[in-house]
């Protein structure tokens, strides 16, 4: 029987919603093991002289607990 965990990231990009994901399963990859899934929770942006300067990802990561 496996057990499953997850925690929430929130990724951030100055070019893309796919790009910010990315940049939290990598960081998320860096430290933990058997990620098994992620799951895009919300996508926001900052805004800087009318433009969009940041693209922010809230992602969940799902991961087996080693034993």
């Amino acid at each position: 029987m496996a057990v499953i965990k997850t925690i929430e990231l929130v990724g951030v990009s100055s070019e893309s919603w796919r790009d910010a994901a990315n940049q939290a399963l990598d960081e998320a990859s860096r430290t933990i093991r058997g990620i098994t899934g992620m799951e895009v929770l919300s996508t926001s942006c900052n805004v800087a002289g009318g433009a969009i300067s940041e693209y922010l990802t809230q992602v969940r990561i799902s991961f087996r607990i080693e034993r």
